[in-house]
């Protein structure tokens, strides 16, 4: 009987520590990892971010989804994508010039520099756009539940002008760097740029 209590003291914590660890991961935070130059200047390749998975996604936030089964090229599950949120659902989104307009206004983009703003990025909106995409042909609003996204390094970036939006149920959460990876200002351009 001594033995048995004497396993319990240290089995009940070790699993009481394991439940809170997969319950934070699986509904608090997780952790990513930033993959390719597609959001440069702002994170680099490599870099940790944290998932906040209950924080509201709004217009700016970057965020991290699963892009399979939404880009042709992600061949497998959990291949996760990190993209900054252009277009909420009910958005009309249209770039010209290096200007991306959200519902006919502007969006303040000096997170990224005009060159980044306008190579590659092109002059399009959500309907030109949408004929070369497997699904929601002929869109011209952000589906319900659905947002588009672009990356920071548009002229490199394979992101919602190739195949289109993603599903709010394949978003894992909204990133955020951590103090020590990054400069102030890379900081701010991805955690702090939400409205």
């Amino acid at each position: 009987m001594k033995v048995i209590k004497e396993i319990a003291s240290w089995v009940i914590p070790i699993l009481v520590g394991l439940a809170i660890a997969f319950l934070v991961k699986t509904y608090v935070f997780t952790m990513a990892r930033v993959d390719g130059p597609s959001m440069e200047p702002n994170l680099i390749n490599n870099e940790r971010l944290v998932v906040w998975k209950q924080a509201k996604i709004k217009h700016l936030s970057v965020i991290v989804f699963d892009a399979y089964g939404e880009d042709p090229t992600a061949t497998k599950p959990k291949t996760d994508y990190v993209k900054r949120v252009i277009g909420l659902p009910g958005d009309t989104v249209s770039s010209k010039n290096g200007n991306i307009y959200v519902n006919g206004k502007v969006v303040p983009q000096k997170f990224i520099s005009m060159q980044e703003r306008t190579s590659g990025t092109g002059n399009w909106d959500l309907q030109t756009l949408s004929r070369s995409w497997n699904k929601n042909v002929n869109v011209t609003k952000v589906p319900k539940g659905e947002y588009f996204v672009l990356g920071d390094h548009r002229s490199v970036s394979n992101d919602g002008r190739y195949w289109g939006f993603v599903p709010k149920k394949k978003i894992v959460g909204v990133a955020k760097t951590f103090f020590w990876e990054t400069n102030k200002t890379k900081r701010h351009n991805v955690n702090d740029l939400g409205y």
